[in-house]
């Protein structure tokens, strides 16, 4: 990011630079990035902000700096998914359900964050439980791209991706359950990465489908990315399905040097492999043209572009929505009106308490999937769907592996065409499904994958590129999308008018 460009558009390292020299307080910055939600509600990207708690965490930040205790993160603003509960704002997964809701402690991401020292501006807008490739499903407002306000952002982690493409807020969390960091990352312009499944703790995140949900981070670079998922990953010993295993130097493997490599050629050696499945029927001509001159700048970087097959591709759609709805069937079965969540009113007798609450809490996409799930995991059909959908899944998972016999890391789109139009495709859920084609197979197998700014398409949209590595290769990713960065300003544009 320019130094030259306006505060609200800085990088990460760079505020924090601005920070280190006294340029700007913290106090400072976080009265700007508040002026501009306000400014900019219409957006939808926000639920909500408590201006006293941020205010308050920046003015200790500052205290900190100026006594010498503090991180590179102390004092940088961020915005929290409303996945992640949060015992300052209230957590309500973008539904009805959780209407209102204050959780008596912090997730244990927001917690690894704090604690490194930032300061939280507020709770971003997602599709409800994280169900929904568009930021259509929240029950309270859809969120706006800030590319073109007539066009969806993605989703689910829409309202994290608008709020950072918009300049109003420098970095936020997100959640990658099917592709929900890529996806939105790749409509509005920014860098966002899922890392390895276990790497950030799940505890504390409302869940939709536990195998799946992952944590990680959303920015304007690579740069600001190894920075907050340095601060994010780590063993918890709360979630049984973190991963006990040291975090790797995220910002250290950014700039590493390969073998042979040169300032000309970073990633000389680097071989990139590119799935045919990835490039076939249904993908736009401008998606593909993108993504094409985007892999030409690879190959002047030094990386050796290689042609791989996963022949699977076709199936992770069908196996994602028979695995993700069961087990969305299952966590959400605790909503029942009885511990906490919505509770119809009224003089009613159990069964009639279940079914309205319910009824009422859950909205039309969050209602579809339990409806699915629930069918798929029922006596008669848990062997015909949900445990092929499982076998299945590990064919996926080994397709990955013997492609990574023959590349280091996998390339291709994001996904089959630009933002779409709000509304154009919200009651063909099908349509919206089937958009996730390319980001399913590495949600599915556990791996970490990013998506990177490349271009623009039809309508002068955004594209992203999306890099996959194998298991805890997240340097790796970061490392070759910095150098991507290095050599082109795609991260570095932002939407007029903001």
């Amino acid at each position: 990011m320019s130094s030259s460009a306006p505060l609200h558009f800085q990088s990460v390292s760079r505020l924090s630079q601005m920070l280190a020299q006294n340029e700007i307080s913290s106090v400072e910055l976080v009265q700007t990035l508040l002026g501009r939600i306000k400014a900019y509600e219409s957006l939808g990207a926000f639920l909500c902000v408590n201006e006293e708690v941020s205010m308050q965490q920046a003015k200790h930040a500052d205290a900190q700096r100026a006594q010498g205790h503090f991180t590179p993160l102390t004092g940088i603003p961020i915005a929290h998914k409303d996945i992640f509960v949060t015992r300052d704002f209230p957590s309500t997964a973008g539904s009805k359900m959780l209407q209102g809701y204050m959780s008596p402690f912090d997730s244990t991401v927001v917690a690894k964050i704090a604690q490194a020292g930032m300061v939280t501006l507020g709770k971003v807008n997602c599709d409800e439980f994280a169900m929904g490739g568009s930021n259509e499903n929240s029950a309270y407002m859809p969120v706006a791209n800030p590319w073109d306000t007539a066009r969806i952002p993605g989703g689910s982690s829409g309202g994290s991706a608008a709020a950072v493409a918009a300049g109003l807020t420098p970095v936020a969390t997100g959640t990658d359950t099917g592709g929900s960091i890529r996806q939105p990352s790749a409509f509005t312009g920014i860098t966002g990465i899922k890392p390895t499944y276990g790497r950030c703790s799940r505890y504390g995140m409302i869940a939709f489908a536990s195998s799946l949900d992952q944590a990680g981070p959303m920015a304007h670079s690579a740069e600001d990315c190894a920075m907050l998922l340095q601060a994010m990953a780590g063993f918890d010993e709360h979630d049984a399905t973190s991963i006990n295993r040291p975090v790797d130097d995220y910002s250290k493997a950014i700039h590493s040097q390969r073998e042979g490599a040169t300032a000309a050629q970073p990633l000389k050696g680097l071989r990139i492999g590119l799935p045919k499945e990835f490039f076939g029927e249904g993908v736009a001509p401008g998606v593909v043209q993108t993504i094409r001159a985007a892999l030409a700048e690879y190959e002047k970087l030094g990386a050796q572009l290689v042609d791989i097959s996963l022949p699977l591709t076709k199936l992770t759609i069908p196996v994602y929505y028979i695995i993700a709805p069961a087990e969305a069937s299952s966590n959400l079965s605790r909503f029942d009106g009885v511990r906490y969540g919505h509770r119809a009113p009224g003089n009613l007798n159990l069964e009639q308490m279940y079914e309205r609450s319910r009824s009422e809490g859950f909205g039309p996409e969050v209602k579809r999937r339990i409806m699915i799930g629930t069918y798929v995991l029922s006596h008669g059909y848990y062997d015909a769907y949900y445990l092929k959908a499982q076998k299945l899944r590990r064919l996926i998972a080994q397709d990955f592996q013997n492609a990574f016999t023959q590349c280091d890391i996998i390339a291709g789109p994001i996904a089959p065409t630009i933002a779409w139009k709000r509304g154009e495709i919200i009651d063909d859920p099908v349509a919206n499904y089937l958009t996730d084609i390319f980001t399913l197979p590495a949600s599915l197998a556990g791996l970490p994958g990013m998506s990177v700014p490349a271009g623009f398409g039809e309508s002068n949209m955004p594209v992203g590129l999306q890099l996959i590595g194998n298991y805890w290769q997240e340097g790796q990713l970061l490392h070759a999308a910095h150098a991507f960065q290095q050599a082109t300003d795609w991260h570095s544009r932002h939407p007029e008018g903001f």
